[in-house]
């Protein structure tokens, strides 16, 4: 495979997909062999590019963190044909540079989180992807010089902390994950890229800041009411800079070179013969290159 043609999916809060100028907007039901998706996709085309957009919570913010189906969301994306990811979610501050409205792009995480399914792969067929460089580097190129152009307030890299939830963090959690170093502090983005880079898609996150968190001594403790006023600032900055973003990802013409596309090259282990031909099935659209 040489060449794929680009498919800009997105995930995020429903204020992000309305875009001005996307046509033949529709919803549409995909079937996942993994269960329900967070809601129907909502597919439309800015320009010449093809967008395929998810509300992450379902519309109307129904499903808590804990609770979305990750691997339904990335497998239904897959299916609906979508080749790279922009996640776009709201985040906690953990350095005073950040202050709410900051866009980050994150380039690591830390993942805390300990009640999802966070693979595709299991008994019966077992893969192991590098999640080493977790994001894709292409797509961070082009959010960078997409907020540049679009005069958005973005900082290029840090490390995003993937807490449980629902509860926010405690004072001594807030302060322990500063001492780690993280810059940011979110309920969403694991396991999405672990099962984004198993499903072999690119994968970039825009994390917006709206609080930060409870370690401040200069700002209340963080509530839905603030992190919802902020949030509804963002949304128009990030619509403008997904807007912006698309005609310079739609310009890809080869496979991801930053290796996405292929990260399941060597990262099947189970041998041919001892693999459940059910897993193979349930796969066909995450490793069906490959299966």
């Amino acid at each position: 495979m040489t060449k794929i043609k680009p498919v800009i999916g997105v995930i995020g809060g429903s204020g992000v997909y309305e875009l001005d100028g996307l046509e033949d907007v529709r919803w549409e039901t995909v079937t996942s062999s993994f269960g329900e998706p967070s809601d129907q996709l909502l597919r439309g085309r800015l320009g010449e590019a093809e967008m395929v957009f998810l509300p992450r919570h379902g519309r109307g913010h129904r499903i808590s963190p804990s609770d979305i189906n990750y691997r339904a969301n990335i497998d239904a994306m897959k299916r609906a044909g979508v080749t790279e990811i922009i996640s776009v979610s709201a985040c906690g501050s953990f350095e005073e540079h950040l202050a709410p409205g900051t866009f980050v792009i994150v380039d690591q995480f830390i993942d805390r989180t300990f009640a999802r399914e966070k693979s595709f792969f299991g008994t019966g067929l077992v893969a192991h992807v590098s999640m080493a460089d977790p994001v894709c580097r292409r797509l961070g190129d082009a959010l960078e010089h997409a907020a540049t152009e679009a005069g958005i307030k973005a900082v290029r890299g840090g490390t995003y902390l993937a807490m449980e939830g629902p509860q926010f963090s405690s004072r001594a959690e807030s302060e322990l994950y500063r001492q780690w170093g993280c810059q940011v502090i979110g309920m969403t983005n694991m396991p999405e890229a672990k099962l984004a880079r198993e499903a072999e898609l690119c994968y970039a996150t825009v994390a917006m800041v709206t609080d930060f968190d409870c370690w401040h001594p200069g700002h209340e403790n963080v509530d839905v009411a603030a992190v919802i006023r902020v949030l509804t600032g963002n949304s128009e900055k990030a619509r403008s800079l997904v807007k912006t973003v698309v005609p310079k990802l739609n310009d890809r013409t080869t496979m991801c070179d930053c290796g996405c596309h292929s990260a399941l090259d060597n990262a099947l282990i189970t041998a041919p013969e001892a693999r459940d031909p059910s897993m193979i099935a349930r796969l066909d659209a995450v490793a069906g290159r490959l299966l």
